[in-house]
């Protein structure tokens, strides 16, 4: 007979409490020699790409009784992130994955389960719960709830990146305030994660392309039936991952992790993959430092022409072929021989995919960027490096020079743009928004859409040591380690410093001499946290950089 961890639970004579307990709770005594498999549910009212959770759930449930085990649903929090931009909000946005994790961890061994499906969508659920599978390391899969259809305005698709430029527009005179509204009521059309290759959308690729969800399970749509197809036989495939003893460890190796990277920068997805990606490889003990990503960017062609920087969505890419599509294209560039959830290679799973568009997902001689979606830069204003999203720059400012104008929070920066006082040639600094010093890392998507909307995109820069949206375009640099919090320098950058940006030769640098740097850093002085109660307390006193993932030091 199989061993199961809830075993531990629910058999022997001392077991009879425990036994009468499940049996409260529908429990029958044939049920008692089958796997116990937890369903972590993300579901929430508040959130439009888990609402629908609640109804994907239940297919779960039935393919996981269909093959032979007893589920239990629970659920864990919620945070939209397009609901918490640009206040007080979103300063609980990041922390938020490490409670996610912690919260799975507790309950999945405390009751003992024996495998564990993993159902999330949004930008800081998914890899909250990525890094509870490679912690607890018990069978595990994931289902991604699916991207949301693409609203439609005058005959173009507008999203999240339409409604937030739109505000920056309209602070231009560029549209009226009733064009703002029809914008405001259209961007969203349904249930599921934002439409293009944003945060949500890009850790759902990353964990079919690391091999923790079924092929398919990326693309497939909130709406449609194949996301329930798929819920479906996740539910059916985590029985057999426990009989197979197949754990996240057996996945989640160094190569998975080369190939998540690779698919990511063909995708052209979002910078904060590079923080998730390093805090998922922290828990599965592997190293991942910032230069992986950088040497794997250099030789991985960008294919997929991805919302917000281009014109396709992720129905259009589902449409095309999806992950399996992409990785048959990036075969080459790929460990084929990795094992994954559906216990075959990835060698297996995409030797049957088509690529139905080849506009969509290009072939490797026709890319539209020879090198892939992301950059590290490094320089001595970011000696332990920061990130760019390599596609969303415009050509011209590929190379930028410019004053500083300096912010200690992205509120202050926001009112000085929107005032119309931000000139071309700027590079806009926003610091002391890092993990340690927001505390919680904020999203900058408003002042960057803001700078969109007004036209400024091709002649200013904007460097932080928070972080951006995915739906973020233009010269952004984020995740500058060390942050200002931590004696970074650029806590000690001052208003009309010149600051040089090569992205080519991935430099970043303030153009005073080392002597003046020191000088100034010696004279630097910590600041509390901007909040500084609760858990963000807490927080603030555990977390590390951004070079580190933004994750927990231990104490």
């Amino acid at each position: 007979m199989l061993k199961l961890r809830s075993d531990d639970v629910k058999h022997g004579i001392e077991r009879a409490p425990h036994r009468g307990i499940w049996k409260c709770l529908g429990v029958t005594d044939d049920d008692f020699d089958k796997p116990f498999i937890a369903i972590a549910n993300s579901f929430s009212e508040v959130v439009p790409g888990h609402i629908h959770l609640n109804r994907l759930v239940e297919y779960i449930k039935a393919g996981i009784r269909s093959a032979g085990g007893v589920p239990f649903e629970f659920n864990t929090i919620a945070i939209c992130d397009g609901l918490a931009m640009g206040h007080v909000g979103m300063h609980y946005s990041l922390p938020s994955r490490e409670l996610i994790a912690d919260s799975i961890e507790v309950v999945v061994e405390a009751n003992r389960f024996d495998g564990l499906v993993l159902l999330t969508n949004c930008d800081k659920i998914t890899p909250g719960m990525l890094m509870a599978a490679a912690r607890l390391d018990i069978p595990s899969i994931v289902v991604t709830g699916g991207p949301m259809l693409s609203g439609i305005y005058k005959g173009r698709k507008v999203d999240v990146t339409a409604i937030f430029e739109a505000v920056g527009q309209f602070s231009a005179g560029k549209i009226t305030e009733e064009e703002l509204k029809r914008v405001e009521d259209r961007a969203f059309p349904g249930c599921g994660s934002c439409n293009g290759m944003y945060t949500a959308n890009t850790m759902a690729c990353i964990t079919e392309a690391l091999g923790l969800s079924l092929p398919g399970c990326a693309t497939s749509l909130a709406v449609s039936s194949h996301k329930a197809r798929i819920a479906k036989k996740s539910g059916e495939r985590i029985v057999h991952l426990v009989k197979e003893n197949l754990k996240p460890s057996d996945i989640l190796t160094q190569e998975a992790f080369e190939n998540a990277i690779t698919v990511d920068m063909a995708l052209g997805g979002s910078t904060n993959a590079v923080l998730h990606l390093t805090a998922i490889a922290n828990e599965a003990g592997i190293s991942l430092p910032l230069e992986t990503f950088d040497e794997i960017a250099r030789r991985t062609p960008h294919i997929c022409d991805m919302r917000p920087a281009g014109p396709y969505d992720l129905a259009e890419l589902d449409a095309a072929g999806g992950i399996p599509a992409v990785m048959k294209v990036l075969k080459d560039n790929l460990h084929l021989d990795v094992i994954t959830v559906t216990g075959h290679s990835v060698r297996d799973n995409i030797k049957n995919a088509i690529v139905y568009d080849w506009e969509v997902i290009r072939p490797l001689n026709n890319p539209i960027h020879k090198e892939g979606g992301i950059a590290v830069l490094k320089g001595n204003l970011a000696p332990n490096g920061s990130v760019v999203k390599l596609t969303a720059i415009p050509s011209k400012m590929l190379f930028h020079r410019g004053p500083a104008r300096v912010f200690d929070s992205e509120e202050e920066a926001m009112k000085t743009i929107l005032d119309g006082n931000i000139a071309q040639g700027d590079v806009i600094v926003i610091r002391y928004e890092g993990p340690k010093g927001g505390p919680g890392m904020r999203e900058m998507l408003s002042p960057t859409a803001a700078i969109a909307g007004m036209g400024l995109i091709e002649s200013v820069a904007l460097l932080t040591d928070g972080r951006f949206s995915g739906a973020t375009r233009g010269l952004c640099i984020g995740h500058i380690s060390p942050e200002a919090a931590a004696g970074g320098p650029i806590a000690v950058i001052k208003e009309g410093d010149i600051i040089s940006i090569d992205v080519k030769r991935r430099s970043l640098n303030v153009e005073i001499s080392g002597e003046e740097l020191k000088e100034r850093m010696s004279k630097w002085k910590p600041k509390p946290p901007k909040i500084n109660r609760g858990y963000l307390r807490r927080y603030s006193s555990l977390v590390q950089s951004a070079d580190k993932g933004g994750t927990f030091r231990i104490p």
